[in-house]
């Protein structure tokens, strides 16, 4: 199975308002940067966009060390809300909607194809990776011609 590094962030000009998400994968020396914009949408859904963009463009099942700043994202799956939620109907423990259930939805089966492991840094913090991310997501969210957020209802 190939090991995989993915580094990953999201940004937002405002939250919400226009946004974009960045993943950097490396195998071995070669490495692949990934990055788009979206007209309006929020933080939590660049930072999942991004690790959705991520796993998506893996062709097969892969080892993978991902490294996010987002606590929301590697907490969701760390430490089980993910699957509570799921159990829940889509619940959150104090019977809310959980938010940004379209893209939690997409996930789900790319966690399990692939094996994840789930590694936070501290944002703006001198992790060159993710400086780089931070910077690509924010040039995307500021970029000309931005995607449509399908699943954002503001």
């Amino acid at each position: 199975m190939k090991h995989i590094a993915v580094f990953t962030d999201g940004s937002c000009l405002g939250n919400p308002g226009p946004g974009g998400s960045c993943a950097v994968l490396r195998y071995g020396d070669q490495e692949k940067t990934l990055a788009k914009g979206y007209r309006l949408t929020t933080n939590n859904r660049m930072e999942l966009r991004a690790v959705l963009d991520a796993l998506e463009s893996l062709n097969e099942p892969c080892s993978v060390d991902l490294t996010t700043d987002s606590q929301y994202v590697r907490n969701a799956i760390t430490k089980g809300w993910l699957k509570g939620w799921q159990k829940n109907g889509w619940r959150t423990a104090d019977k809310k909607p959980v938010k940004n259930q379209d893209l939690w939805r997409q996930l789900i089966p790319l966690l399990a194809r692939h094996e994840v492991n789930f590694h936070w840094t501290r944002g703006h913090s001198g992790h060159a990776e993710n400086e780089l991310c931070d910077r690509l997501a924010r040039q995307a969210a500021g970029g000309r011609d931005l995607a449509e957020d399908q699943g954002f209802a503001g």
